[in-house]
């Protein structure tokens, strides 16, 4: 009976390759940043689809200016939330990596005979 085949391991590419070759941790915290971000693009899209939906239903120049100032305003509290949700990330990534690299038997410096 013939052997099956086995299938190949995907090899991570580009960027995450090379961060998976260096440290799990930060690969593990960059896929999560990633997500974060793909996640309030596509939420971010729907809200501007959802603007286009309500200039059209605007019967006034003031009602399409109170849309509009109304929209920039929460685009920009979801901005500013998303980009601060972003740091608070990658320093903690930073500082996980950091941890990670740092060695738990670093030499002290009387250990050494003279």
């Amino acid at each position: 009976m013939p052997k099956a085949k086995k299938t190949p391991k995907a090899e991570p590419v580009g960027a995450t390759g090379a961060i998976a070759a260096v440290s799990p941790i930060a690969t593990t915290a960059w896929l999560k940043i990633m997500n974060e971000s793909t996640g309030f693009v596509m939420e971010r899209l729907q809200r501007d689809l959802e603007m286009q939906q309500a200039m059209l239903r605007c019967t006034s120049p003031a009602e399409l200016l109170k849309l509009q100032t109304e929209f920039y305003q929460t685009a920009m509290q979801d901005y500013s939330a998303e980009a601060a949700r972003v740091f608070e990330r990658m320093s903690a990534m930073t500082k996980s990596s950091l941890d990670e690299a740092t060695s738990n038997r670093a030499r002290k410096f009387n250990d050494v005979p003279l």
